[in-house]
């Protein structure tokens, strides 16, 4: 016998919420219809794919396997047929981005506002982070990163300015105080303010150039703040003439333009390629995710 495809959805459904009732709300399907349509499913393969207790539920060895193979198959059936509504309808659906703190505060605001309003039925869930994530697995339709992150098997799309800076940058009270560096190696005796990202690894060393030549150095931490909803704290700190901060010159644009913060060796600010959207090459591209694409290379 072949299984319904309702009741594959529905061991999706129970396998992914690890239990009944989570799975009813977020299905809108009632409990004990999720659960006959399990038993349905187990006594069609002849396999039990669930262990149930009281308090949780969880895959069997055949359902874990089963849940491998099936989550991106039935995400392949809806996007299929989410294309057919495409073509008969408008775009409905939800997009799910995975993005750094960095694209959220500087890429997001200027495509997003024009996205949601040229697609009323689209509702978009952006996640923003810093770390190396799997965009499938963490149920998102596509990330954002830089290409020096971007795994191979990746379909990559230009989003946002194609090149951007890094900027350095002090309050003038500090570089009355310590004076106005000359040379980059002159900011080894300032105090700095550096990010820590999730993995442990620093924002340093940092980098410079100018005519071809590059020059790394590890500054001096006053204070090291965590990357993401940090970072605003960090820049306020630089403006109350904590240390020097060097960071996306988006990021402190305003400051500088206001006077708050002074550049720092600008002609030795390092320029590096824009940001990517990216999605998996395995997968058809959900209705949602390809009128997002469609929009930002219409910007372009």
């Amino acid at each position: 016998m072949t299984p319904d495809l309702a009741d594959l959805n529905a061991f999706l459904a129970v396998a992914r919420a690890r239990g009944f009732r989570e799975a009813s709300r977020t299905a809108g399907v009632g409990a004990s219809t999720l659960s006959e349509a399990v038993r349905r499913l187990e006594a069609s393969l002849g396999v039990r794919l669930l262990h149930r207790t009281t308090r949780s539920v969880t895959p069997t060895e055949a359902g874990a396997r089963l849940l491998e193979r099936l989550a991106p198959a039935l995400d392949e059936v809806a996007a299929a047929l989410g294309a057919v509504d495409d073509l008969r309808e408008g775009v409905t659906g939800t997009l799910r981005l995975n993005v750094p703190v960095s694209a959220a505060r500087l890429v997001l605001p200027t495509i997003m506002p024009g996205f949601l309003a040229a697609h009323p039925g689209i509702a978009v869930e952006i996640v923003a982070e810093d770390g190396f994530v799997d965009v499938l697995a963490s149920g998102c339709d596509a990330g954002i990163r830089y290409d020096e992150r971007l795994e191979q098997d990746m379909i990559a799309i230009p989003i946002g300015p194609r090149v951007q800076r890094f900027a350095t940058a002090a309050s003038s009270a500090h570089l009355d105080r310590h004076g106005l560096p000359a040379h980059p190696r002159d900011l080894l005796a300032h105090p700095s303010i550096l990010g820590r990202f999730a993995s442990g690894r620093l924002t340093s060393p940092w980098e410079f150039e100018r005519a071809g030549e590059v020059i790394r150095i590890d500054p001096q931490a006053r204070l090291t703040v965590g990357i993401g909803g940090a970072i605003d704290l960090a820049v306020e700190a630089a403006i109350a003439g904590v240390g020097v901060i060097h960071l996306f010159e988006g990021w402190l644009e305003p400051h500088l333009t206001s006077g708050a913060l002074r550049p720092v060796l600008k002609e030795w600010w390092q320029p590096f390629s824009g940001p990517f959207l990216y999605h998996s090459s395995r997968r058809l591209v959900p209705p949602p995710l390809k009128a997002f694409i469609d929009h930002i290379r219409s910007m372009t």
